[in-house]
Protein backbone atom coordinates (compact mmCIF):
# COMPACT_ATOMS: atom_id res chain seq x y z
CA UNK A 1 0.00 0.00 0.00
CA UNK A 2 1.39 3.40 -0.98
CA UNK A 3 0.92 5.98 1.77
CA UNK A 4 2.05 9.59 1.58
CA UNK A 5 1.56 10.01 5.32
CA UNK A 6 4.07 7.21 5.96
CA UNK A 7 6.69 8.33 3.46
CA UNK A 8 6.52 11.93 4.71
CA UNK A 9 6.85 10.80 8.34
CA UNK A 10 3.48 12.32 9.30
CA UNK A 11 2.20 8.95 10.52
CA UNK A 12 4.25 5.81 11.13
CA UNK A 13 1.52 3.68 12.75
CA UNK A 14 1.76 1.02 10.00
CA UNK A 15 5.25 -0.05 10.99
CA UNK A 16 5.37 -2.94 8.50
CA UNK A 17 4.15 -0.93 5.53
CA UNK A 18 7.43 -1.28 3.64
CA UNK A 19 7.39 -5.08 4.04
CA UNK A 20 5.82 -7.15 1.25
CA UNK A 21 2.47 -8.50 2.40
CA UNK A 22 3.46 -12.15 1.84
CA UNK A 23 6.45 -11.57 4.13
CA UNK A 24 4.23 -9.92 6.74
CA UNK A 25 1.97 -12.95 6.83
CA UNK A 26 4.89 -15.39 6.96
CA UNK A 27 6.53 -13.49 9.83
CA UNK A 28 3.30 -13.46 11.83
CA UNK A 29 2.86 -17.18 11.21
CA UNK A 30 6.37 -17.88 12.49
CA UNK A 31 5.75 -15.70 15.54
CA UNK A 32 2.54 -17.42 16.63
CA UNK A 33 3.87 -20.90 15.80
CA UNK A 34 6.95 -20.35 17.97
CA UNK A 35 4.78 -19.18 20.87
CA UNK A 36 2.34 -22.09 20.76
CA UNK A 37 4.69 -24.94 19.92
CA UNK A 38 3.46 -28.29 18.64
CA UNK A 39 0.03 -27.72 17.09
CA UNK A 40 -1.47 -28.36 13.66
CA UNK A 41 -1.73 -25.06 11.80
CA UNK A 42 -4.38 -24.42 9.19
CA UNK A 43 -3.87 -22.09 6.24
CA UNK A 44 -3.73 -18.47 7.49
CA UNK A 45 -6.52 -16.06 6.57
CA UNK A 46 -5.18 -13.02 4.75
CA UNK A 47 -6.67 -9.55 4.47
CA UNK A 48 -6.74 -6.78 1.89
CA UNK A 49 -3.75 -4.52 2.53
CA UNK A 50 -5.87 -1.36 2.30
CA UNK A 51 -9.49 -0.32 2.64
CA UNK A 52 -10.27 -2.91 5.32
CA UNK A 53 -10.74 -0.90 8.51
CA UNK A 54 -14.42 -0.31 9.33
CA UNK A 55 -13.81 2.13 12.19
CA UNK A 56 -12.08 5.51 12.23
CA UNK A 57 -11.11 6.98 15.60
CA UNK A 58 -9.96 10.47 14.68
CA UNK A 59 -8.40 12.94 17.11
CA UNK A 60 -9.68 16.45 16.36
CA UNK A 61 -7.31 19.41 16.61
CA UNK A 62 -6.60 22.65 14.77
CA UNK A 63 -9.26 25.36 14.70
CA UNK A 64 -12.95 25.75 13.90
CA UNK A 65 -12.06 27.11 10.46
CA UNK A 66 -9.28 24.62 9.79
CA UNK A 67 -9.83 21.43 11.82
CA UNK A 68 -7.61 18.38 11.56
CA UNK A 69 -8.94 14.84 11.92
CA UNK A 70 -6.27 12.24 12.54
CA UNK A 71 -3.63 11.95 15.24
CA UNK A 72 -1.56 14.25 17.43
CA UNK A 73 2.11 15.00 16.88
CA UNK A 74 4.61 14.69 19.72
CA UNK A 75 3.99 18.33 20.65
CA UNK A 76 0.23 17.84 20.81
CA UNK A 77 -0.64 19.43 17.47
CA UNK A 78 -3.03 17.89 14.96
CA UNK A 79 -1.93 15.75 12.03
CA UNK A 80 -4.66 15.45 9.40
CA UNK A 81 -5.22 11.87 8.13
CA UNK A 82 -8.44 12.22 6.17
CA UNK A 83 -7.15 10.08 3.31
CA UNK A 84 -5.78 7.20 5.42
CA UNK A 85 -5.76 4.19 3.13
CA UNK A 86 -6.60 1.71 5.88
CA UNK A 87 -10.19 2.95 6.09
CA UNK A 88 -12.96 1.52 3.95
CA UNK A 89 -13.90 3.59 0.89
CA UNK A 90 -17.09 4.64 2.68
CA UNK A 91 -15.14 6.06 5.61
CA UNK A 92 -12.69 7.80 3.28
CA UNK A 93 -15.63 9.50 1.57
CA UNK A 94 -17.31 10.45 4.87
CA UNK A 95 -14.36 11.94 6.75
CA UNK A 96 -13.92 15.10 4.62
CA UNK A 97 -17.67 15.78 4.98
CA UNK A 98 -17.40 15.38 8.75
CA UNK A 99 -14.37 17.66 8.79
CA UNK A 100 -16.38 20.41 7.06
CA UNK A 101 -19.21 19.80 9.53
CA UNK A 102 -16.88 20.80 12.37
CA UNK A 103 -16.74 24.26 10.80
CA UNK A 104 -20.46 24.38 9.97
CA UNK A 105 -21.54 23.49 13.51
CA UNK A 106 -18.82 25.69 15.05
CA UNK A 107 -17.35 22.83 17.09
CA UNK A 108 -14.17 24.11 18.71
CA UNK A 109 -11.42 21.45 18.52
CA UNK A 110 -9.88 20.58 21.86
CA UNK A 111 -6.29 21.75 22.30
CA UNK A 112 -4.29 19.29 24.40
CA UNK A 113 -1.39 21.71 25.10
CA UNK A 114 -3.76 24.52 26.12
CA UNK A 115 -6.43 22.32 27.75
CA UNK A 116 -9.28 24.20 26.13
CA UNK A 117 -11.87 23.58 23.46
CA UNK A 118 -14.76 21.15 23.10
CA UNK A 119 -14.45 18.53 20.34
CA UNK A 120 -11.92 15.81 21.18
CA UNK A 121 -12.65 12.96 18.78
CA UNK A 122 -14.85 11.93 15.88
CA UNK A 123 -15.50 8.17 15.87
CA UNK A 124 -17.07 6.69 12.74
CA UNK A 125 -18.03 3.07 12.04
CA UNK A 126 -19.24 1.74 8.69
CA UNK A 127 -21.54 -1.27 8.42
CA UNK A 128 -21.17 -3.70 5.51
CA UNK A 129 -24.21 -2.09 3.83
CA UNK A 130 -22.54 1.35 3.92
CA UNK A 131 -24.53 2.81 6.81
CA UNK A 132 -22.58 4.87 9.36
CA UNK A 133 -22.46 5.40 13.09
CA UNK A 134 -21.00 8.83 13.89
CA UNK A 135 -20.03 9.86 17.41
CA UNK A 136 -18.70 13.25 18.50
CA UNK A 137 -16.68 13.11 21.72
CA UNK A 138 -17.12 16.47 23.46
CA UNK A 139 -15.82 17.93 26.68
CA UNK A 140 -19.30 19.16 27.61
CA UNK A 141 -22.78 19.57 26.16
CA UNK A 142 -22.13 23.23 25.22
CA UNK A 143 -22.28 22.49 21.48
CA UNK A 144 -25.23 20.10 21.64
CA UNK A 145 -27.83 22.56 20.34
CA UNK A 146 -25.65 23.48 17.34
CA UNK A 147 -25.09 19.83 16.52
CA UNK A 148 -28.82 19.19 16.55
CA UNK A 149 -29.48 22.28 14.45
CA UNK A 150 -27.10 21.26 11.65
CA UNK A 151 -27.58 17.49 11.85
CA UNK A 152 -30.44 17.26 9.27
CA UNK A 153 -28.16 18.61 6.53
CA UNK A 154 -25.47 16.11 7.50
CA UNK A 155 -28.00 13.27 7.40
CA UNK A 156 -28.85 14.34 3.85
CA UNK A 157 -25.17 14.28 2.88
CA UNK A 158 -24.14 10.97 4.47
CA UNK A 159 -25.84 7.58 5.11
CA UNK A 160 -25.84 8.00 8.89
CA UNK A 161 -28.04 5.56 10.78
CA UNK A 162 -26.83 6.36 14.30
CA UNK A 163 -25.45 9.68 15.57
CA UNK A 164 -24.54 10.54 19.14
CA UNK A 165 -22.53 12.77 21.44
CA UNK A 166 -20.21 11.22 23.97
CA UNK A 167 -19.23 13.42 26.92
CA UNK A 168 -15.63 13.07 28.12
CA UNK A 169 -14.76 16.10 30.33
CA UNK A 170 -11.41 14.95 31.71
CA UNK A 171 -7.98 15.94 30.42
CA UNK A 172 -6.45 12.50 30.09
CA UNK A 173 -5.71 9.88 27.45
CA UNK A 174 -9.18 8.34 27.46
CA UNK A 175 -11.01 8.37 24.15
CA UNK A 176 -14.57 8.39 25.47
CA UNK A 177 -16.64 8.82 28.61
CA UNK A 178 -19.60 6.87 30.02
CA UNK A 179 -22.35 9.32 28.97
CA UNK A 180 -23.87 8.91 25.50
CA UNK A 181 -26.51 11.30 24.14
CA UNK A 182 -28.26 10.03 21.02
CA UNK A 183 -29.13 12.47 18.25
CA UNK A 184 -31.02 9.91 16.15
CA UNK A 185 -33.94 7.64 16.95
CA UNK A 186 -31.80 4.56 16.35
CA UNK A 187 -29.13 3.62 18.87
CA UNK A 188 -27.50 0.62 17.17
CA UNK A 189 -25.81 -0.02 13.85
CA UNK A 190 -26.48 -3.38 12.18
CA UNK A 191 -23.28 -5.14 11.16
CA UNK A 192 -24.40 -8.01 8.94
CA UNK A 193 -21.80 -10.77 9.05
CA UNK A 194 -22.41 -14.13 7.35
CA UNK A 195 -26.12 -13.32 7.21
CA UNK A 196 -26.34 -12.48 10.93
CA UNK A 197 -27.25 -8.88 11.79
CA UNK A 198 -25.09 -8.07 14.80
CA UNK A 199 -26.30 -4.93 16.55
CA UNK A 200 -23.46 -2.59 17.43
CA UNK A 201 -24.08 0.12 20.04
CA UNK A 202 -21.60 2.96 20.71
CA UNK A 203 -19.74 1.29 23.58
CA UNK A 204 -19.80 -2.25 22.15
CA UNK A 205 -16.70 -3.98 20.83
CA UNK A 206 -16.56 -5.18 17.23
CA UNK A 207 -13.62 -6.35 15.16
CA UNK A 208 -12.38 -3.52 12.92
CA UNK A 209 -11.76 -5.81 9.92
CA UNK A 210 -15.20 -7.01 8.83
CA UNK A 211 -14.05 -9.50 6.16
CA UNK A 212 -11.59 -11.25 8.46
CA UNK A 213 -14.08 -11.16 11.34
CA UNK A 214 -16.53 -13.00 9.08
CA UNK A 215 -13.86 -15.63 8.39
CA UNK A 216 -13.11 -15.89 12.12
CA UNK A 217 -16.75 -16.58 12.96
CA UNK A 218 -17.12 -19.09 10.13
CA UNK A 219 -14.04 -20.99 11.24
CA UNK A 220 -15.25 -21.04 14.86
CA UNK A 221 -18.62 -22.33 13.65
CA UNK A 222 -16.88 -25.11 11.73
CA UNK A 223 -14.73 -26.05 14.73
CA UNK A 224 -17.76 -26.29 17.01
CA UNK A 225 -19.69 -28.29 14.40
CA UNK A 226 -16.78 -30.76 14.17
CA UNK A 227 -17.23 -31.80 17.81
CA UNK A 228 -21.02 -31.23 17.93
CA UNK A 229 -21.46 -30.22 21.59
CA UNK A 230 -24.91 -30.06 23.15
CA UNK A 231 -24.03 -27.07 25.35
CA UNK A 232 -21.76 -24.07 24.69
CA UNK A 233 -20.70 -21.05 26.70
CA UNK A 234 -19.52 -17.96 24.82
CA UNK A 235 -17.49 -15.99 27.39
CA UNK A 236 -16.57 -12.36 26.66
CA UNK A 237 -19.31 -12.68 24.04
CA UNK A 238 -19.66 -8.99 23.11
CA UNK A 239 -22.65 -8.53 20.80
CA UNK A 240 -22.86 -12.30 20.30
CA UNK A 241 -20.67 -12.88 17.26
CA UNK A 242 -19.45 -16.34 18.21
CA UNK A 243 -22.52 -17.53 20.12
CA UNK A 244 -24.96 -16.58 17.38
CA UNK A 245 -22.81 -18.27 14.74
CA UNK A 246 -22.60 -21.59 16.61
CA UNK A 247 -26.26 -21.70 17.69
CA UNK A 248 -28.00 -24.76 16.22
CA UNK A 249 -31.09 -26.92 16.84
CA UNK A 250 -30.65 -29.05 19.93
CA UNK A 251 -27.74 -26.98 21.23
CA UNK A 252 -27.90 -24.68 24.27
CA UNK A 253 -25.75 -21.56 23.88
CA UNK A 254 -25.10 -19.15 26.76
CA UNK A 255 -23.30 -15.82 26.24
CA UNK A 256 -21.67 -13.86 29.07
CA UNK A 257 -20.43 -10.27 28.69
CA UNK A 258 -19.81 -7.43 31.15
CA UNK A 259 -21.53 -4.83 28.93
CA UNK A 260 -25.29 -4.76 29.45
CA UNK A 261 -25.70 -2.91 26.13
CA UNK A 262 -23.90 -5.69 24.28
CA UNK A 263 -26.00 -8.38 25.99
CA UNK A 264 -29.21 -6.56 25.06
CA UNK A 265 -27.98 -6.39 21.47
CA UNK A 266 -27.11 -10.11 21.37
CA UNK A 267 -30.48 -11.09 22.84
CA UNK A 268 -32.27 -8.88 20.32
CA UNK A 269 -30.45 -10.47 17.38
CA UNK A 270 -31.12 -13.97 18.71
CA UNK A 271 -34.83 -13.18 19.01
CA UNK A 272 -34.90 -11.80 15.46
CA UNK A 273 -33.21 -14.94 14.14
CA UNK A 274 -35.56 -17.20 16.08
CA UNK A 275 -32.91 -18.90 18.23
CA UNK A 276 -34.75 -20.11 21.35
CA UNK A 277 -31.80 -22.19 22.54
CA UNK A 278 -29.71 -19.11 23.37
CA UNK A 279 -29.51 -17.10 26.59
CA UNK A 280 -27.46 -14.04 27.48
CA UNK A 281 -26.10 -12.85 30.83
CA UNK A 282 -24.55 -9.50 31.73
CA UNK A 283 -21.69 -10.13 34.11
CA UNK A 284 -18.03 -10.96 34.58
CA UNK A 285 -17.00 -14.07 32.66
CA UNK A 286 -14.68 -15.42 35.36
CA UNK A 287 -17.16 -14.77 38.17
CA UNK A 288 -19.92 -16.49 36.21
CA UNK A 289 -17.82 -19.59 35.57
CA UNK A 290 -16.61 -19.85 39.17
CA UNK A 291 -20.17 -19.65 40.52
CA UNK A 292 -21.77 -22.02 37.99
CA UNK A 293 -23.30 -25.25 39.23
CA UNK A 294 -22.21 -27.21 36.16
CA UNK A 295 -19.95 -26.79 33.14
CA UNK A 296 -20.94 -27.01 29.46
CA UNK A 297 -19.41 -29.38 26.94
CA UNK A 298 -17.60 -26.60 25.06
CA UNK A 299 -16.48 -23.08 25.98
CA UNK A 300 -15.57 -20.25 23.60
CA UNK A 301 -13.43 -17.41 24.97
CA UNK A 302 -12.58 -14.15 23.21
CA UNK A 303 -10.80 -12.10 25.88
CA UNK A 304 -9.03 -8.74 25.59
CA UNK A 305 -5.25 -8.63 25.13
CA UNK A 306 -4.62 -9.52 28.76
CA UNK A 307 -6.05 -13.01 28.19
CA UNK A 308 -8.41 -14.97 30.44
CA UNK A 309 -6.10 -15.01 33.45
CA UNK A 310 -5.20 -17.70 35.97
CA UNK A 311 -8.56 -17.85 37.76
CA UNK A 312 -10.61 -18.69 34.67
CA UNK A 313 -7.85 -20.87 33.22
CA UNK A 314 -7.72 -22.79 36.49
CA UNK A 315 -11.50 -23.27 36.45
CA UNK A 316 -11.36 -24.55 32.86
CA UNK A 317 -8.60 -26.98 33.84
CA UNK A 318 -10.72 -28.38 36.71
CA UNK A 319 -14.11 -28.12 35.05
CA UNK A 320 -14.30 -31.20 32.87
CA UNK A 321 -15.09 -29.08 29.80
CA UNK A 322 -14.26 -31.31 26.83
CA UNK A 323 -13.40 -28.62 24.26
CA UNK A 324 -12.28 -25.00 24.30
CA UNK A 325 -12.21 -22.57 21.38
CA UNK A 326 -9.86 -19.69 22.23
CA UNK A 327 -9.77 -16.53 20.08
CA UNK A 328 -6.76 -14.37 20.96
CA UNK A 329 -5.24 -11.11 19.78
CA UNK A 330 -2.12 -11.64 21.92
CA UNK A 331 -0.26 -14.91 21.46
CA UNK A 332 1.89 -14.29 24.55
CA UNK A 333 -1.06 -14.21 26.97
CA UNK A 334 -2.63 -17.07 25.03
CA UNK A 335 0.50 -19.20 25.55
CA UNK A 336 0.51 -18.28 29.26
CA UNK A 337 -3.14 -19.27 29.64
CA UNK A 338 -2.54 -22.57 27.86
CA UNK A 339 0.21 -23.40 30.36
CA UNK A 340 -2.40 -23.02 33.12
CA UNK A 341 -4.65 -25.57 31.36
CA UNK A 342 -2.34 -28.55 30.69
CA UNK A 343 -5.25 -31.01 30.40
CA UNK A 344 -6.68 -29.05 27.46
CA UNK A 345 -4.37 -29.75 24.53
CA UNK A 346 -4.31 -27.70 21.30
CA UNK A 347 -5.72 -29.68 18.38
CA UNK A 348 -5.54 -27.04 15.65
CA UNK A 349 -4.80 -23.34 15.28
CA UNK A 350 -5.22 -20.66 12.64
CA UNK A 351 -3.77 -17.20 12.12
CA UNK A 352 -6.24 -14.57 10.91
CA UNK A 353 -4.66 -11.31 9.80
CA UNK A 354 -6.98 -8.65 11.23
CA UNK A 355 -4.30 -5.96 11.21
CA UNK A 356 -2.18 -5.82 8.01
CA UNK A 357 0.95 -3.63 7.98
CA UNK A 358 1.48 -4.15 11.73
CA UNK A 359 2.79 -6.96 13.94
CA UNK A 360 -0.65 -7.50 15.51
CA UNK A 361 -2.39 -10.83 14.95
CA UNK A 362 -5.48 -12.88 15.73
CA UNK A 363 -5.29 -16.62 16.47
CA UNK A 364 -8.11 -19.14 16.81
CA UNK A 365 -7.25 -22.38 18.64
CA UNK A 366 -9.28 -25.53 19.25
CA UNK A 367 -8.34 -27.44 22.41
CA UNK A 368 -9.47 -30.90 23.54
CA UNK A 369 -9.23 -32.46 26.98
CA UNK A 370 -6.53 -35.10 27.04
Amino acid sequence: MDCGYFTSGACRSCRWLEMAYADQLAQKQRRVAEALGDVRWEEPVSSPEAGFRNKAKMVVAGSVEAPTLGILSHDGLGVDLLACGLHTPGLQAALPVLSRFVTTARLTPYSVPERRGELKHVIVTEAPDGELMVRWVLRSTEALSRLRKHLPALLDALPIGVASVNVQPEHKAVIEGPEEIFLTAREALTMEVNGIGLRLRPHSFFQTNTDVAAALYRHARDLVASVSPGSVWDLYCGVGGFGLHVAAPGREVLGVESSEQAIEAAASTAAELGLPGTSWVAGDATAYALSAAAAPELVIVNPPRRGIGSALAGWLERSGVEHLVYSSCNVDTLARDLRDMPSLRPVSARLLDMFPNTDHHEVLVLLKRA
